[in-house]
């Protein structure tokens, strides 16, 4: 091989180590733009949702402004004052009327102790077939087992109104491996 040849070959390696070298700069730059354009990206996402809470608090109190015009101009409403408020039972009874015709008494929902003996609660009926319910169908069963393991039972009405059947459903929960 010729000196001339030589120092060609040498040129076209010093080229190609040259392009090789340009082309990586011009990669990490292209990342590098690319790395700024998601930023940019993430950044105006992050704008977009501060603008739509800026306009969803905008529009919130707006409306409200809006409400409290209608309430003061068009409606007549005000906030209530401390003479409004009824202070015990009787206040309040003043302002209703005794029973008409065959209107039926109310009974208000309390416990005393004079009440000790309050009536049975009424048996519960399905309202498909009108027979009592099984109370054991309403009370799910579960047992604890020592690995931390809980067992659920519980008895679902299968059949139709004819038929009636019970199946029992158990359900295990946690284990070993939680």
């Amino acid at each position: 091989m010729t000196q001339q040849a030589r120092l060609r070959r040498i040129g076209w390696f010093a080229l190609l180590a040259l392009c090789t070298g340009l082309y990586g700069v011009l990669h990490f730059q292209v990342w590098s733009v690319a790395s700024d354009v998601k930023k940019a990206e993430r950044h105006i996402v992050a704008l977009e949702e501060t603008n739509m809470l800026l306009e969803t608090e905008f529009l919130t109190r707006s409306s409200q402004v809006q409400l409290a015009a209608w309430n003061r101009v068009d409606f007549g409403y005000s906030a209530p004052e401390a003479a409004q408020f009824i202070g015990n039972e009787r206040q309040l009874a003043r302002f209703g009327s005794p029973r008409v015709g065959d209107a039926p008494e109310l009974h208000l929902a309390g416990y005393s102790e004079e009440d000790a003996e309050a009536p049975p609660f009424p048996q519960l009926v399905s309202p498909i077939t009108g027979k009592p319910i099984d109370v054991a169908l309403l009370e799910p069963a579960h047992a604890d087992y020592d690995d931390g393991r809980t067992m659920l039972a519980a008895r679902v009405p299968m059949g139709g109104p004819e038929e009636p059947v019970a199946a029992t459903v158990r359900i295990a929960l946690g284990g070993m491996g939680q």
